[in-house]
C-alpha cells in the first residue's frame, strides 16, 4: 500500500515538473487569451464530463466568485454547462448525450467568448460537438487535456496537453492548471 502512495505521489510531482518546465507557456497564453476574452466583455464557458464535470464547475466558481480572499476584485464572468440537470437530461433524452454541451454553447455562447474542455483523454464526444460548435460560431476553445491530447486537441487553438494517461492524475494536474489560470488572469486584469 505504502508503494502505491508513493508511486502516486511522485507521479505527481513529475507532473507538476512537467507543468513548470513544459506547459506554462500554454498557460501563459491561455490566461492571455481568458483575459483578453473577459476584458472585451466575453464569458468562459466550462465543460467536462466525471471529475472534469465538478473541476469545470469549481473553476467557473473561482471566476465568479475568487480565487483568494487576498485579491478584492469584481465577480469574473465564468459559467459552467455542467450543472443544470433539467437541461442535460432533456438534451440527453430529445437529442443525444451528445449535444448537452453543444446545445449550450448555441444558446449562451457569443463570438469573443472562450469555451475551456476539460477532458482527461480529448476524446469526449460530447465536448468535441461543443468545441466544433463554438468554432463554427465564433467562439475560442481552450483545452485542458490528457494523454495524447486526441481530437480535442485539434480542435482547441491553445491545449495544455497533461502527458499521462490515469484520469486521477491528469485532473489533479488539470485543477493545479485551473488554479494558475484564474490566478494569471486576475494579475493581468487587475495588476
Amino acid at each position: 500500500m505504502r508503494e502505491r502512495i508513493n508511486a502516486a505521489l511522485e507521479e505527481g510531482i513529475r507532473l507538476r515538473l512537467w507543468l513548470r518546465d513544459e506547459g506554462a507557456d500554454t498557460l501563459l497564453a491561455m490566461a492571455e487569451r481568458g483575459a483578453d476574452c473577459l476584458r472585451g466583455g466575453g464569458k468562459l464557458l466550462f465543460a467536462g464530463n466525471g471529475g472534469s464535470a465538478g473541476d469545470s464547475q469549481h473553476l467557473a466558481t473561482e471566476f465568479v466568485v475568487r480565487l483568494s480572499a487576498a485579491r478584492e476584485r469584481p465577480a469574473l464572468a465564468g459559467l459552467a454547462l455542467t450543472t443544470d440537470s433539467s437541461l442535460l437530461t432533456a438534451c440527453a433524452n430529445d437529442f443525444s448525450f451528445e449535444m448537452i454541451f453543444q446545445r449550450q454553447v448555441e444558446a449562451l455562447g457569443r463570438p469573443g467568448d472562450l469555451l475551456l474542455v476539460l477532458s482527461t483523454s480529448g476524446r469526449s464526444p460530447n465536448l468535441v460537438a461543443a468545441a466544433r460548435r463554438a468554432r463554427e460560431l465564433g467562439l475560442g476553445a481552450l483545452g485542458f487535456l490528457g494523454g495524447d491530447g486526441g481530437t480535442l486537441a485539434g480542435l482547441c487553438e491553445l491545449a495544455l496537453v497533461v502527458p499521462a494517461r490515469d484520469s486521477g492524475r491528469v485532473q489533479e494536474l488539470h485543477i493545479t492548471a485551473g488554479h494558475l489560470l484564474v490566478e494569471l488572469i486576475e494579475q493581468r486584469l487587475y495588476d
